[in-house]
C-alpha cells in the first residue's frame, strides 16, 4: 500500500493494518481472563482503530471533554472511564450529561467541584503511591508528581464522601509508570492491590504501562504471564481493570514517507524525507530511533524531516542504502503519533490516513 501511495503522490501517510489490530487485541483480551480491559483513547483515537477495538474491550478511557465526544461519536454505547488531571467544570459536567461509567477523581478540590454539581456519579480515587518503580519509561507516580494524590488527601476524599450521598466510591485508580515488563508490574500492582485492601474498596483500576520496545519490536509485553499473574493477586470478589493504550494499538500502524535530499555533511550521511516529526512525534519526544521497515543494506545514514530544527530526526545511523525518490517505512507508527504531534509547525500538509 506505501508503494501504491508513493506512485499516486499520496505520501506522507499512515497506513494502519486493522487485521493485526483485531488479532493482537484478541489475544490480549484472551490472555486477560476475567480482568477488565479499557483502551486508553490518548494512544490514538483513529476511528477505524477504535471500531476494531470495541469488539474486544469492555471500554475506552477518555482523559478530556474532547476525548470524550470523538469516542461517543464513534462508539455511541461505549462504557466510559473519565480520567486526566485538570478536568474542567466543563468537562465534569460532560461527563455527567454523557453518564460515564467512571469518573478518575485526582484531588480532594476536584471532588469537591465535583459534589457541588449535586449530581450523581461513580468514582474511583486516583491514588499516587511511594511506592519503588526502579528504572521507568516514565513515572507517572511513585513520588511527587501531579498526578492523582498521596493517602493523606485520599483520607480527605473519603470525609468529603462520607458527609453526602451522591458521588459513590467504587474503589481506586493507580497508574504509577510505563515501561514496565509484566513482572515489574504485577510487582507495582501487588502494592496497589494491598493499598486498596486496607480502604476496604474492591473495585482496583491498575492503569496501564506495558513495555514497548522501539529498539527491539519483537519484544513485546508477556500477556500470556501477565494475565496468569493477575489472576493469582486477584481475591474473590475484586474487580480488576486495566487501561493500555500503546501496547494495544503500537504494533498496527507504520508511517510511509519518501525520500526528498541525500547528503553528506561534515562526512555524515544523512537523507531528508517528506513529513517528519511534527506527523511521528514519538522518536524526538522519548529520544530514540523509530524502527525502519529493512530495505536495501548500505552506509549508516541518519534520516530527518522537513522541520527547520535539528530535533526533526526520525532515525540514526541505519544501515540502509536510499536515494531521492526512495519510500522509507516506519514501523511501530500506531500509538502516539499523529495524535501527539504538533501538525502545524510549519505548515506542511497533513499526511493521509489509509487501512488494510
Amino acid at each position: 500500500r506505501a508503494h501504491e501511495l508513493a506512485e499516486a503522490g499520496g505520501l506522507p501517510a499512515f497506513v494502519y493494518d486493522l487485521a493485526a489490530l483485531d488479532e493482537h487485541a484478541a489475544a490480549v483480551r484472551d490472555a486477560l481472563g476475567d480482568v477488565e480491559l479499557y483502551y486508553a483513547a490518548k494512544a490514538n483515537p483513529d476511528p477505524e482503530l477504535l471500531r476494531v477495538l470495541a469488539r474486544h474491550v469492555d471500554g475506552v478511557e477518555v482523559a478530556s471533554g474532547g476525548e470524550l465526544a470523538h469516542v461517543l461519536g464513534v462508539l455511541p454505547e461505549v462504557p466510559i472511564a473519565f480520567g486526566g488531571p485538570g478536568k474542567t467544570d466543563a468537562e465534569l459536567a460532560a461527563a455527567l450529561d454523557a453518564g460515564v461509567a467512571r469518573l478518575h477523581v485526582e484531588s480532594p478540590g476536584e471532588l469537591r467541584r465535583l459534589i457541588a454539581t449535586g449530581r450523581e456519579a461513580d468514582i474511583l480515587l486516583r491514588v499516587n503511591l511511594a511506592v519503588s518503580l526502579g528504572d521507568v519509561a516514565l513515572a507517572m507516580g511513585g513520588g511527587a508528581t501531579p498526578f492523582g494524590m498521596d493517602p493523606d488527601d485520599v483520607t480527605v476524599c473519603l470525609d468529603l464522601l462520607d458527609r453526602q450521598e451522591a458521588v459513590r466510591l467504587r474503589g481506586v485508580h493507580a497508574h504509577l509508570a510505563s515501561g514496565l515488563d509484566a513482572e515489574r508490574m504485577l510487582q507495582v500492582n501487588d502494592q496497589v492491590l494491598g493499598y486498596a485492601r486496607s480502604l476496604g474498596v474492591t473495585e482496583i483500576n491498575l492503569g496501564g504501562g506495558m513495555a514497548v520496545s522501539y529498539a527491539d519490536p519483537g519484544d513485546r509485553f508477556d500477556w500470556a504471564a501477565y494475565g496468569k499473574g493477575l489472576a493469582g493477586l486477584r481475591r474473590s470478589g475484586e474487580t480488576l481493570r486495566i487501561e493500555p493504550g500503546r501496547s494495544v494499538s503500537v504494533y498496527c500502524g507504520r508511517y510511509a514517507t519518501r525520500v526528498i535530499d541525500v547528503k553528506r555533511v561534515h562526512g555524515r550521511l544523512f537523507a531528508v524525507v517528506a513529513g517528519g516529526t511534527h506527523h511521528i512525534r514519538t522518536p524526538a519526544t522519548k529520544g530514540h530511533s523509530q524502527p525502519v521497515i529493512p530495505g536495501v543494506p548500505g552506509e549508516p545514514i541518519t534520516i530527518g524531516g522537513q522541520l527547520c530544527t535539528p530535533k526533526d530526526q526520525l532515525a540514526e545511523n541505519v544501515p540502509l542504502a536510499l536515494e531521492p525518490g526512495d519510500v522509507v517505512e516506519f514501523a511501530m507508527a500506531g500509538a502516539y503519533a499523529w495524535n501527539i504531534s504538533h501538525h502545524d509547525f510549519l505548515m506542511h500538509p497533513h499526511p493521509g490516513f489509509h487501512y488494510v
